[in-house]
């Protein structure tokens, strides 16, 4: 079994800064990508940003230039790094890991989201 456990968020004023933090635990073989997702009230979840196992990582267009994905491999985590936090950054963020188990099939596991909430 793998678990995510998400850590960070919280309240910032616009213009402030967050990090948050994921570290997956388990029987993990691999992982081979890690992504962030936000939850705003009455939205769809979408993708923030995604960082392959190359390295690569891809981001959307009202985070680009804000916002950083990065992954520590040898600690299993992801983070991702806010900065110039704009209100409309407010939602619940969850990470999401692409594992290959030592005992399972690959499949995505997600951590238990957090909140970020940012004042105008």
């Amino acid at each position: 079994q793998v678990q995510l456990v998400q850590s960070g968020g919280g309240l910032v004023q616009a213009g402030g800064s967050l990090r948050l933090s994921c570290a997956a635990s388990g029987t993990i073989f691999n992982i081979n990508s890690w992504a962030w997702y936000r939850q705003a009230p009455g939205k769809q979840r979408e993708l923030v940003a995604d960082i392959n196992s190359g390295g690569e990582t891809t981001y959307h267009d009202s985070v680009k230039g804000r916002f950083t994905i990065s992954r520590d491999l040898p600690k299993e985590s992801s983070h991702l790094e806010m900065n110039n936090l704009k209100h409309e950054d407010t939602a619940v963020y969850f990470c999401r890991a692409d594992v290959t188990s030592t005992v399972g099939p690959r499949r995505d596991y997600w951590g238990q989201g957090t909140q970020v909430t940012v004042s105008s």
